[in-house]
């Protein structure tokens, strides 16, 4: 009796786990973009702001065998397209699930606005959209802090700039940003002049970008 028991009990012990069930992925020619969305301009910074900070998932620390420094890296693991149930990255960043990390770690989590672009990214294919709208949507007379400079500072600093402790430390909020650009070095960092940090890290800001923080910082740096 007992030998028939154990020998029912792995014979179901091999169906369960022989059962494997393939996730869903996107063919390539279903993979059309959401026309809102550009890579370079939208999703990216998401990563380099987020995730490849020190010690991270950089090219150098390539923390759990991620490097999210760039298009080819980011699609090599988490991100399966058409499928954001599948894909990791997701899961740590907005599932909260409890078998993965949530992330990023020890630092403020994605916003509403970052996590329905990554969402909707993800879900139409996660293509990448090349840099041909990576300078579009910017406006170089929209210079108050709140519509013009915030966003950017957001977007592309608050990930690594998110404490007084921080490498260069926190731009979060008007004050520390003022601060940042009356001394020059956020004007400095950003035009990537010599003698300064390249920022943000393995991006260029457009143009445009660099042109609206240099209006608003001529014109007194306001709160506006």
């Amino acid at each position: 009796m007992l030998v028939s028991l154990l020998f029912l009990f792995w014979g179901t012990f091999v169906i369960i786990n022989s059962c494997t069930h393939a996730y869903y992925v996107m063919p390539d020619n279903l993979r059309k973009g959401d026309p809102t969305i550009c890579f370079e301009r939208d999703i990216l910074p998401i990563f380099i702001s987020n995730c490849t900070q020190s010690n991270c998932h950089n090219a150098v620390a390539h923390k759990g065998g991620y490097t999210l420094d760039n298009y080819s890296n980011i699609m090599k693991k988490g991100i399966v397209p058409g499928n954001i149930a599948a894909s990791k990255i997701w899961e740590s960043v907005a599932m909260n699930t409890w078998d993965v990390e949530n992330m990023p770690i020890d630092a403020p989590g994605l916003n509403n606005t970052q996590l329905d672009l990554l969402r909707r990214w993800i879900q139409s294919g996660a293509i990448d959209s090349g840099s041909d709208c990576s300078n579009t949507i910017c406006d170089t007379n929209l210079i108050t802090y709140a519509a013009g400079i915030a966003p950017i500072v957001q977007t592309y600093c608050i990930g690594c700039h998110n404490s007084a402790s921080a490498p260069g430390g926190s731009l979060i909020g008007y004050n520390n940003v003022q601060n940042a650009a009356v001394n020059g070095k956020l004007i400095g960092d950003i035009s990537q002049q010599s003698g300064y940090h390249q920022m943000p890290p393995g991006i260029t800001l457009s143009a445009c970008q660099v042109t609206q923080v240099k209006k608003w910082v001529s014109a007194g740096a306001l709160n506006n």
